[in-house]
């Protein structure tokens, strides 16, 4: 009988391309992808570990798995099981545990998926991660999510990224390009570009062979794709001739996602970050006086070692005068073979939250102020399969999320619409269906 296959996956967009593509390995040797729920053979669950917490949910994913179907074989893969493979081994129910070399591996690893008393590890030293697997996400959401570049030379003192994926390695462009056309012809409207550091785009080998701003270039001229986003890039590789090209461009859309972690030039130092907040500013401008109407957000850590009373302050008041629209905002969290975890003035976890707290009350203030300005502009909305309580969702090109009343015939499709105002959810209105807020 075909046996059955559940995923689920943690963490960032990468995971979900690489957890796609390994599930259409398992679907080419004749499994059944099936739901969590569905009394599965085997879960593949693909994790992250980026904070603590992220930990805790991958244990609890594997009790959940438990609960449905207590015969099931576990593995798990990822940023966690790169890690702590031993650590995970020894989570009841878990039967083996796959390193980042060996994850695109797994059906040639493990052949009859039977359970053992003890878990197996395969799990090689990071080092041995030198292999750029293609990957992307298809038939999961209308959006693909294409994976162009994995690993990290950088050393940023609180993260463990590099330890779990290895050395910056990228694809080539001409087989990214034909990734896309392949992505095109399975009716995908929009491709997200995603990796650990999308900037630096290019290296393969361990040598420098391409540049970021040539595979933009390049992607631009597919047909099929009516949309192209940038994922999160780091700001000091987001150079001025991506800017000027995506605000020209015909399908890159003008969204950016640009990690600034603190807005004290103390802590940027202490972070070994590789830029100053004036690089920043200066980056958000370029933009701003290029694409006005751009959506821009921003990634900031609350809570890193030595971030006194002052130094938040200074980064809330930086990013208080920012011309952004969201802020994605983590509380600080000790990572193992850190840098950081072994730094003295440690922050207290109730200012810690109390931090985070502030921010993300400015986050949605600065959300607000944002999609208010959008108000009465013309925009193309994507609608997504995402229906609920009779209305579907899209985005617009530059990330504004709209609601309107549920129509089949719109799912999966780009509509010009005029935003009217904004609904008690935050979400954009682009008819009176449900009663509008008036802005203030």
């Amino acid at each position: 009988m075909m046996k059955k296959v559940a995923f689920h996956t943690l963490g960032c967009k990468l995971n979900f391309s690489e957890t796609s593509t390994i599930a259409r390995q398992f679907e080419a040797k004749g499994y059944r992808k099936v739901g969590f729920s569905e009394q599965p053979d085997i879960y593949l669950i693909n994790t992250c570990s980026v904070t603590d917490n992220a930990d805790k949910k991958c244990r609890k994913i594997v009790k959940e798995a438990q609960k449905v179907n207590p015969e099931a074989y576990i593995a798990i893969i990822g940023c966690y099981a790169q890690l702590k493979p031993k650590e995970i081994s020894e989570i009841p129910g878990v039967d083996v545990v796959l390193g980042a070399a060996e994850k695109f591996q797994l059906l040639d690893l493990i052949d009859d998926f039977e359970k053992t008393p003890q878990a197996k590890i395969l799990a090689s030293e990071v080092s041995e991660a030198k292999i750029f697997n293609n990957a992307y996400s298809i038939n999961d959401r209308t959006r693909t999510f294409l994976k162009v570049q994995d690993g990290c030379n950088y050393h940023c003192t609180f993260c463990t990224i590099p330890l779990a994926r290895g050395k910056s390695r990228s694809d080539s462009i001409p087989n990214i390009v034909g990734s896309a056309n392949s992505i095109a012809k399975e009716d995908v409207k929009e491709i997200v570009l995603t990796g650990v550091n999308i900037g630096d785009f290019g290296i393969q080998e361990g040598k420098r062979q391409e540049r970021f701003v040539d595979l933009v270039k390049a992607l631009d001229e597919v047909e099929g794709i009516e949309r192209f986003r940038i994922s999160s890039i780091e700001p000091n590789l987001l150079t001025n001739e991506v800017i000027a090209f995506v605000a020209q461009s015909k399908r890159f859309v003008p969204h950016f996602h640009i990690p600034l972690q603190s807005g004290s030039n103390t802590l940027l130092r202490a972070m070994r970050r590789r830029y100053l907040r004036e690089l920043y500013a200066d980056r958000i401008d370029k933009i701003k006086t290029l694409m006005p109407d751009a959506c821009i957000g921003v990634d900031v850590i609350v809570g890193f070692p030595g971030e006194t009373e002052e130094l938040f302050l200074e980064t809330y008041a930086f990013l208080n005068e920012l011309n952004v629209s969201y802020l994605h905002v983590f509380t600080y969290s000790e990572r193992a073979n850190t840098v950081a975890a072994e730094m003295a003035e440690k922050v207290p976890q109730k200012d810690r939250q109390r931090r985070s707290k502030m921010l993300r009350l400015l986050s949605e203030k600065k959300k607000r102020y944002f999609y208010e300005t959008q108000i009465g502009s013309t925009r193309q909305v994507l609608f997504e399969n995402d229906v609920v309580e009779g209305f579907m969702h899209g985005f617009t090109e530059n990330y504004v999320r709209v609601t309107s009343p549920y129509d089949p015939l719109s799912i999966n499709e780009t509509q010009t619409v005029v935003l009217k105002g904004i609904n008690k959810e935050g979400n954009m209105l682009i008819e009176q269906s449900e009663p509008i807020y008036e802005t203030h």
